[in-house]
């Protein structure tokens, strides 16, 4: 089910009036697992079995983790626990891409043989939920969680249908505290009920038509100018890849953003706070800092549970520090998908950061001088780094390799012709427009702060502000339901 159809609104609409309607605890909770389910069997079908499998897996390891003493047995089934969910999704996301690039090196090596492809389909958001669930072990067998006592706990933190498809990725030790709060110190053993609360009503409201503006008047409305664009880019001029290039850096952007602000806002009228997924990372002034703002769920996951593991014990040695950041951007690489474009482009992001690391750490004066501190410096900083990123989309949107490096050479060397640039330009006036209509509000979206709040704090605002949404979207929306890009991962 998607967020940007009617069907997702009258589903919506429904729980909350049933929530609003019958005030029963047991009831809401059971009520809000079976409309997490329905939601992801209207998406997935059967292959919500995936999803049930995962539940039960994780909340037996995490009970069986918790209460073994010996230590090498509390690994051995962390291991043996981890290994369940990464083989499930590494079944599913890669066999088949590991199964082409077996057959390529076999013909290369004329061993005779092929492997058919099993052309298994990928369940939808599988990536998101074993992530997700992999943390609640982890952080059982690290002492920061105790396990649920209750089955029912644990399905409703890895099915809820708000963040289900495509994040934020959520911790157990976030989630969980939430769906336990007490109403009063009377009933201890009892779950709360949900309840709509004016604030939270206001903020997510807010928070759920900006995500429908992202995805539905700008991204979707991008997306024909940069299809077009990178279907053949061979022949095109240095500034009109460019400017596909930034235009598929703002769609993507809008699309996945988009859906986090209306997961968010869905969540909170709910009566459930989850973590942003996104901070204004178009004026990240390094790598590292561009990682702070983008996809932040999975960065601090790969940071948490990968990177800080991998340096822990030697936090010295620079050898491991660069290898720890590698390894980290690999595999937030391939978390993405099952191709060559999506190692390429975590490796491209491993680089920056490892050298900007590198560099910190090396060289402290050049690194905090003051010229960065300054507004000319942090300009300088927003521009290159965005120019290192806006490179690196290329890798992520392209996956042809010829055509990827035919894009890359283009947008390194500039070629300095702009006739056929202009000419596309005023041929895709509307998208163009959309281009720097959105980085002119998002530059005001950035001066002002927390611009959510300040909508969603005034009626009259928030009026203005879905009134603009609405009608933005009934005249430039074409109708199609087109899916949210991180669907696929």
């Amino acid at each position: 089910m998607l967020f940007n159809t009617i069907e997702f609104v009258l589903f919506f609409i429904i729980i909350l009036s049933i929530f609003v309607i019958l005030k029963n605890r047991y009831f809401h909770h059971i009520f809000l697992l079976c409309a997490s389910y329905l939601f992801f069997y209207w998406s997935s079908n059967y292959l919500i079995t995936l999803l049930i499998f995962t539940t039960f897996w994780v909340f037996y390891f995490g009970k069986i983790i918790h209460h073994t003493t010996d230590k090498k047995t509390k690994k051995i089934l962390l291991g043996i626990s981890l290994a369940g969910n990464l083989g499930l999704l590494g079944f599913f996301k890669y066999s088949d891409f590991a199964i082409t690039e077996f057959n390529f090196l076999g013909q290369y090596l004329d061993l005779g043989t092929e492997i058919p492809l099993l052309d298994i389909a990928l369940p939808v958001a599988i990536s998101f939920y074993t992530f997700q669930s992999m943390s609640y072990t982890i952080d059982i067998y690290r002492g920061k969680l105790e396990p649920s006592k209750s089955l029912r706990e644990v399905a409703i933190f890895v099915a809820f249908f708000p963040q289900l498809i495509a994040g934020p990725i959520l911790r157990a030790k976030d989630f969980l505290p939430q769906l336990r709060e007490k109403m009063d110190k009377l009933k201890l053993t009892k779950l709360r009920f949900i309840r709509l609360e004016k604030a939270n009503l206001q903020i997510g409201v807010t928070m759920m038509a900006l995500g429908f503006f992202k995805k539905m008047f700008f991204a979707d409305n991008i997306a024909p100018m940069v299809n077009e664009i990178f279907s053949m880019p061979i022949g095109l001029e240095s500034f009109t890849i460019i400017w596909g290039v930034i235009g598929f850096g703002i769609q993507v952007y809008c699309d996945f953003s988009g859906y986090s602000d209306i997961a968010i806002g869905a969540a909170l009228i709910l009566g459930f706070k989850i973590p942003l997924n996104f901070n204004k990372p178009f004026f990240a002034t390094s790598p590292a800092d561009f990682w702070r703002r983008w996809h932040i769920s999975l960065s601090s996951w790969v940071k948490d549970y990968l990177f800080i593991p991998i340096v822990y014990r030697k936090i010295g040695s620079d050898l491991v520090l660069i290898s720890g950041v590698l390894l980290a951007f690999l595999l937030l690489g391939l978390w993405h998908g099952a191709g060559w474009n999506f190692i390429i482009f975590g490796l491209m992001h491993g680089i920056y950061v490892a050298f900007e690391t590198y560099i910190r750490k090396s060289s402290p004066k050049f690194a905090n001088n003051r010229f960065f501190k300054t507004r000319i410096g942090r300009i300088v900083s927003i521009l290159f780094t965005q120019y290192l990123v806006f490179f690196a989309w290329i890798s992520f949107r392209v996956e042809d390799a010829d055509l990827m490096i035919y894009t890359m050479q283009k947008f390194l060397i500039w070629d300095f012709q702009i006739e056929n640039t202009i000419g596309f330009i005023r041929a895709h006036k509307f998208e163009s427009g959309l281009i720097c209509l959105f980085l002119i509000l998002h530059f005001i979206s950035y001066r002002l702060g927390n611009i959510i709040q300040r909508i969603s704090s005034r009626n009259i605002f928030l009026f203005v502000f879905l009134t603009v949404v609405i009608i933005s979207i009934l005249f430039f929306y074409d109708g199609n339901s087109e899916d949210f890009i991180y669907f696929k991962f």
